[in-house]
């Protein structure tokens, strides 16, 4: 017997298409697999679920949502066999994107059925894991305004970057040492990516790989408004390195220190993440993630 527990976010992708046993058990074959639902009620509750899960020696476990939803459920399963499946539920569903996992909901349940699995690999940002990106500066501030609108669409995500753009010039000053180099003075992006995609199909990193061992690093120097629009333009054809005070390379490990804060602003994976330290530390932890997959 196949135990399949599935983790749900009740209010992903609005909450207008919650998962029941009805609508799952036609995909899967009675007397093989063993269904168990389980619906998160707050913030970390898909978490809890999911260590329940393992207790209760489940084969897979599918996480039901977001990025965000798709992180508590899968750091649980890291350096474990237990397979991680995906019905994207989300507003971006980035990681989803990237696995080729697709938002219809029948394929997607086909791929958990098929039980086809790689390995990937995960980022640890100071003890938090995350599977697509993180990252600190303008894209830390978006998530942030993005999470306190009540609007978890697209439309909600050019707004809440509207208002970041507006309100730039009222953030902290910030000085930041990447690896001994000489400090970067309010930079407005530095992104570290695991995946190729942030979700709603756009990428400031189209070249990582989940499975290839490095980190992608994008630093965006200070610019000026013009500039950021220009920037916007070239997110949406996947030209950022044609902005010339962008820069990426790819490495093991990325080292950052914040000179005028004891805690950095940042968003792991497309949520909000306040971590009360002046230094980071960012690595891979390589094939650790065993993930259903098409073939």
């Amino acid at each position: 017997m196949i135990r399949i527990h599935f983790i749900v976010n009740p209010i992903a992708g609005h909450g207008n298409a919650p998962l029941t046993k009805e609508e799952l058990q036609p995909y899967f074959i009675q007397g093989v697999h063993d269904l168990t639902i389980k619906v998160s009620e707050f913030k970390a509750h898909a978490t809890e679920l999911t260590k329940a899960s393992i207790q209760e020696k489940a084969d897979i476990i599918v996480a039901c949502g977001g990025d965000g939803t798709i992180n508590e459920v899968a750091t649980c399963l890291i350096g474990t066999d237990i397979a991680l499946g995906i019905v994207p539920m989300g507003s971006g569903n980035g990681l989803a994107s990237n696995l080729k996992i697709p938002k219809k909901r029948r394929k997607a349940l086909e791929i958990i059925r098929d039980k086809h699995t790689e390995r990937m690999d995960v980022g640890n940002i100071n003890g938090h894991y995350f599977f697509s990106n993180t990252g600190v500066g303008f894209d830390a501030r978006l998530i942030k305004n993005y999470e306190s609108s009540e609007k978890r669409t697209l439309l909600g995500y050019i707004s809440a970057c509207a208002i970041t753009f507006r309100d730039i010039e009222k953030n902290t000053p910030l000085s930041i040492g990447i690896d001994g180099e000489a400090p970067i003075v309010n930079p407005f992006i530095i992104l570290i990516s695991n995946s190729n995609e942030m979700g709603y199909k756009l990428s400031l990193t189209p070249k990582a790989s989940l499975q290839d061992g490095l980190l992608d690093v994008l630093i965006i120097k200070k610019i000026g408004r013009l500039k950021m629009l220009w920037l916007g333009f070239l997110i949406l054809i996947r030209k950022v390195h044609w902005l010339k005070e962008s820069r990426s390379f790819q490495t093991k490990e990325v080292n950052l220190k914040c000179e005028h804060s004891d805690f950095f602003d940042t968003q792991i994976d497309g949520e909000h993440n306040r971590i009360d330290n002046n230094e980071l530390t960012i690595s891979l932890l390589e094939q650790s993630l065993c993930v259903l997959t098409a073939k």
